[in-house]
């Protein structure tokens, strides 16, 4: 495990994914703060332009896009700035094999698991806001952990949450990961059946990319949150409960054996989790709203309803069955909400596509990276002629 350095001594830092949401939290943060951080690295998709800014506002040493055909216009945005600029997946890996002490993978999708398998190998200090990580290949990526002394810092509200209250060693009982319930929490299954985007992606509480938007709507987002805190905490699926928070003030909870409860509450900003794996072990001020439980006044809980979102049914059934399972139910299910996005089915057609998907491939082991890929290849193939 890497140790904190001197508060004398800037943390060294690289960002996977700048230009997406947990990636601007995080630059905004580094803003505030530019004494504590050096940039070694940024990296983004396709939007040059936006990189380039944030490569010249933090003074990254090296920016990469992974689209090669957006590598000639970052290159010229930062022409004269002396940050070396590169394009195509290689590149984006080679960012996270630089020295920096700490990195934020916040790639979104299966691209963001060789980049942060890379930071992994290197025992770097790893804050993961990519749930493919460990939702495709979670038993591969937590053996690299600890073959090779990395630390990996959960920057998703809800396991950040349990990692800050998370005793190891301790008896615990449960865990108990929170949800909001989404923009359609009070949803009939017909009135979802006619959902737009446009309303799939307007969370009541959070401001996040699409993507997670749609899937916090369809709960498949706490489902896969729900496998990842299996990986991460060791903690077996009949273990793990799911309790729908609406005010997403409590963000989760451990529930240890001799009866204690202890949670982690604050405002519904992606900054403070952010904030708390940026400066860890330490803490830093953030521009955060402070929490006032006056104004809030109460604080409701209710069970999830499996008939309306079986996406919790889905994931746990992945997780019992292990192996590949839930590397092919990831795959279908970002191929079902990029159809959704675009319009081409209804929203209750994801759950369906993710289902049949899963019917067409049986789980099996899996021992190395290449073989997830293959599978997930093979799960979006078939998802997508669903």
């Amino acid at each position: 495990m890497i140790s904190a350095p001197s508060p004398e001594a800037p943390r060294s830092v690289t960002i996977l994914g700048a230009t997406g949401s947990v990636g601007a939290s995080t630059v905004d943060l580094i803003g505030r703060s530019p004494e504590r951080f050096t940039v070694e690295a940024v990296t983004a998709n396709r939007d040059a332009e936006r990189l380039a800014a944030i490569a010249r506002q933090l003074g990254a040493r090296y920016a990469a896009v992974a689209d090669e055909a957006a590598y000639p216009a970052l290159k010229a945005a930062l022409s004269g700035s002396g940050i070396e600029a590169a394009g195509g997946a290689e590149a984006v890996v080679a960012a996270a094999a630089r020295p920096a002490e700490w990195v934020m993978g916040a790639i979104v999708g299966a691209a963001g698991l060789q980049p942060i398998l890379t930071a992994i190998r290197r025992g770097a200090m790893v804050a993961f806001a990519n749930k493919e990580c460990l939702v495709c290949a979670g038993e591969l990526m937590m053996a690299e952990v600890r073959r090779h002394g990395a630390t990996l810092l959960p920057v998703d509200s809800e396991h950040n949450a349990i990692f800050q209250v998370f005793q190891p060693g301790e008896k615990v009982r449960r865990l108990i990961l929170t949800a909001s319930g989404g923009p359609f929490r009070e949803w009939s299954r017909e009135r979802m059946a006619a959902a737009t985007p446009a309303q799939a992606v307007a969370h009541p509480n959070w401001s996040m990319g699409a993507k997670i938007s749609v899937d916090s709507a369809t709960l498949m987002n706490k489902g896969l949150e729900l496998i990842e805190a299996s990986h991460l905490f060791a903690m077996p699926e009949d273990r793990i409960e799911i309790v729908v928070h609406p005010q997403s003030v409590i963000h989760s909870l451990v529930d240890y054996a001799d009866g204690s409860v202890l949670a982690q509450l604050g405002v519904p900003d992606m900054r403070v989790p952010i904030a708390y794996t940026l400066a860890w072990p330490e803490r830093m001020e953030t521009p955060c709203a402070a929490l006032d439980l006056a104004r809030i006044a109460r604080l409701d809980f209710q069970h999830p309803d499996p008939e309306r979102f079986p996406a919790l049914r889905l994931t746990r059934e992945c997780l019992r069955q292990g192996g590949s399972a839930a590397t092919v139910l990831n795959a279908a299910n970002e191929v079902a909400v990029a159809a959704f996005l675009e319009g081409r089915i209804g929203f209750l057609d994801i759950e369906r596509i993710v289902e049949g998907t899963l019917a067409m491939i049986p789980a099996q082991a899996v021992a190395t990276l290449d073989e997830v890929f293959a599978i997930d290849a093979e799960a979006r193939r078939r998802a997508s002629a669903l």
